[in-house]
C-alpha cells in the first residue's frame, strides 16, 4: 500500500461535480507531478487531499499511512504527518514567524506523545534549518507573511517543511508567479528535504519548476481525472505540444 493512496475519489463543491473519479499512489521517497490545464481540478485534489470543509467527498477514499482519512479534520491529517503548501499564504499580523514555527513544531510533537520542544532546542533547530534554506536570522522576528513578498512567502513554507518534516507534502501551484530566483529557492529546498522519510507531490500547470526538481512520476489531470500517467518525459512532451492534444485523446477514447 502506498503511503498515501486515492481511490476512486469524487469530490463535489457547491453541488457542482469537479473530481470524478480519481486514483493516485504517492510513496515517501518519490516526488510526483501533477499536471494540468486551468480548471482541470488540481486544486480540488489538494483540498481534498487535506480534507478542506468545504468540499465534500461524495464517493472513494483517502488513505495516509494506512488509515482511512476521508472523514477526518484537516489538523489530524497534518498530525498524522500531511503538509501543504497553499498557493496563496494567509498573512497573519501580530504572530511572529518564531512564535507560529514553534506552535506548529509542539502540535506535532503533542500528537506523537512527545513534551513541548525546549525554547534552546527549538533556536538551534530553527537556525539550521534557515541555515540550509538559506534564509536570514531577522525573518524569524518578522510576523507571518505580512508585508512578504510572493518569494518570502514560499521561502516561508519552504522553512515550515524543513522544520516540520511530514511524512508526504503537497505542493499546490507553490511556482504561481515566482520570479526565477524565488523558483529556484523553492526548488533547491525541495530537493535539500525530498527523500527516504518524505513523498513530495507538486501539483503545477508551469513546467519551468520540473527543471529544477526532477519528478519520479509525471500524472496529468483532465476534467476531473487523471487520464495520462509517465515519468519525467511526459513534461517534455507537454512543454512541445501543450494540453489540446491531451483532451482529443480523451474524446476519441470516449467516442
Amino acid at each position: 500500500m502506498a503511503d498515501l493512496e486515492i481511490r476512486n475519489l469524487h469530490v463535489s463543491a457547491e453541488d457542482k461535480q469537479i473530481l470524478k473519479g480519481l486514483d493516485l499512489d504517492v510513496s515517501k521517497g518519490e516526488v510526483h507531478a501533477l499536471m494540468g490545464p486551468n480548471g482541470s481540478g488540481k486544486s480540488t485534489l489538494a483540498n481534498a487531499i487535506m480534507g478542506h470543509p468545504s468540499l465534500e467527498v461524495t464517493e472513494g477514499e483517502v488513505h495516509l499511512l494506512g488509515e482511512d482519512v476521508t472523514e477526518t479534520a484537516p489538523e489530524e491529517r497534518a498530525r498524522a504527518g500531511l503538509f501543504m503548501a497553499f498557493q496563496y499564504p494567509v498573512a497573519i499580523p501580530g504572530v511572529t514567524v518564531a512564535k507560529y514555527l514553534r506552535m506548529a513544531v509542539n502540535a506535532h510533537r503533542e500528537a506523537r506523545g512527545e513534551s513541548e520542544i525546549k525554547l534552546k532546542e527549538f533556536r538551534k533547530v530553527t537556525e539550521a534549518a534557515m541555515e540550509l534554506m538559506d534564509i536570514p536570522r531577522e525573518f524569524s522576528s518578522r510576523y507571518l507573511n505580512d508585508g512578504f513578498s510572493g518569494g518570502e512567502k514560499k521561502r516561508m513554507e519552504i522553512l515550515q517543511l524543513a522544520m516540520l518534516q511530514p511524512q508526504l507534502a503537497v505542493l499546490d501551484e507553490t511556482d504561481s508567479g515566482l520570479d526565477i530566483d524565488a523558483l529556484r529557492t523553492v526548488a533547491e529546498g525541495v530537493n535539500r528535504l525530498a527523500g527516504p522519510q518524505m513523498g513530495v507531490l507538486i501539483i503545477t500547470h508551469y513546467q519551468r519548476i520540473l527543471h529544477l526538481v526532477k519528478p519520479d512520476f509525471v500524472h496529468v489531470m483532465y476534467e476531473g481525472r487523471i487520464v495520462k500517467q509517465g515519468g519525467p518525459e511526459l513534461v517534455e512532451l507537454l512543454e512541445e505540444r501543450g494540453y489540446g492534444w491531451i483532451g482529443e485523446e480523451v474524446e476519441a477514447a470516449a467516442a
